[in-house]
């Protein structure tokens, strides 16, 4: 429930963790209430991508940085057609937006979009008790929606939790489209739609792919429609575990051997149709400033994340799979979490980060032209 006010940053706001922590600030962005999972961002820049990323559906982003809005809103860099936070959680909000592309403000952009944040409060306090505590059901109350602690604590404790959750539907388009080659084509690639993000399929269209972007419910007939070259599945929200659909389809792309990407929830739906299983991260990996080491080349990357679970799949063995050998070929530094998965015997590779990069870094962008180099093996 939310109701649009231009007077919301007078309007006092409450922050209603599920263990009963709670801060109080000013609203931002729209005044009511709203609920979701509690996680953090690390990136200091891109958060229009970040808000308009369709992983980030039902789940309350608290921003680290402490100044966010600086560069206002503009028409380019969203990521999909909307907002999909369920809320927005910032310590300093920008008072004026200074950058020639801005055309509103970003509290003016929440507000149009129905999206209830909170300003005003310790950030870097609520971040380290997620750390310690784990990501969480939250609740943000502005406005009539404030009540007693006790009775917004009830409420939130009622919410849906993100273990268990199959969103990936409610974000990814209902009709395929076609994002074509930029140049000339050279490559016809079926993209399956758990949650994209734009800047994914530009990626491939720059280097002669024409996309076809299907629904998640896309069958294996409907991703051969296509005489793809290659086969993508991308990011999106919720739990792998409740992903069976997917999984099916994607165990139909690796049974005909065709060349195979995933991205993030992609990379979780590859670990599964492998016969690995997935867990639940205790706050996840949120940012643009993650690294992570390509244990193919030894290379380290400054990467993007957004992910809240990861595939449970042993990291100094290879396995032996239904599909042939698999393994372990992108961890991250920070706590040895698996960041990527290549099979040995089929042209298939996935990574748990974002390689299109938007807002940045560009690290590893070389991973589409992995992708582009399956296909031409595949076609000779």
């Amino acid at each position: 429930m939310t109701t649009s006010t231009r007077g919301a940053a007078k309007t006092p706001a409450v922050l209603v963790l599920e263990d009963g922590r709670v801060f109080r600030g000013r609203a931002y962005g729209a005044v009511g209430e709203t609920f979701g999972e509690a996680v953090f961002s690390t990136g200091m820049t891109g958060y229009q991508e970040t808000l308009t990323d369709p992983s980030y559906h039902r789940q309350v982003v608290v921003m680290t940085a402490p100044h966010v809005g600086n560069t206002g809103v503009n028409d380019e860099d969203m990521e999909s057609r909307k907002i999909w936070v369920s809320g927005y959680v910032v310590r300093d909000p920008a008072r004026v937006p200074s950058s020639w592309r801005s055309r509103r403000t970003l509290d003016e952009e929440l507000d149009a979009q129905g999206v209830v944040g909170i300003s005003g409060i310790d950030t870097r306090a609520l971040t380290r008790h997620l750390r310690e505590r784990g990501a969480m059901r939250v609740g943000i109350f502005s406005g009539d929606a404030v009540q007693d602690d006790s009775a917004l604590l009830a409420r939130v404790q009622e919410a849906p939790q993100m273990k268990g959750a199959d969103l990936s539907a409610e974000v990814a388009t209902t009709e395929p489209y076609v994002v074509p080659a930029i140049g000339e084509k050279k490559f016809t690639v079926a993209a399956v739609d758990l949650g994209i993000k734009g800047m994914t399929p530009h990626r491939m269209a720059e280097r002669g792919i024409e996309v076809h972007v299907l629904p998640a419910t896309a069958t294996v007939e409907d991703v051969y429609a296509v005489n793809p070259d290659g086969v993508f599945f991308s990011n999106g929200p919720g739990d792998p575990a409740t992903a069976d659909h997917p999984v099916s389809v994607m165990q139909g792309v690796l049974e005909r051997g065709t060349p195979l990407f995933g991205i993030c929830f992609g990379n979780q739906i590859l670990g599964r149709a492998l016969g690995f299983g997935t867990y639940k991260l205790k706050y996840g990996h949120r940012g643009i400033n993650q690294p992570v080491q390509d244990r193919t080349t030894g290379k380290v990357e400054v990467t993007a994340h957004n992910h809240g679970f990861a595939v449970d799949a042993p990291l100094d063995q290879v396995s032996e799979t239904p599909f042939g050998r698999a393994e372990v070929s992108h961890v991250c530094l920070n706590d040895n979490v698996v960041e990527g998965l290549q099979l040995l015997d089929r042209p298939a590779f996935s990574v748990q980060y974002h390689p299109e990069a938007a807002a940045g870094p560009h690290d590893a962008a070389y991973l589409f032209d992995r992708f582009v180099s399956l296909m031409e093996g595949q076609r000779a």
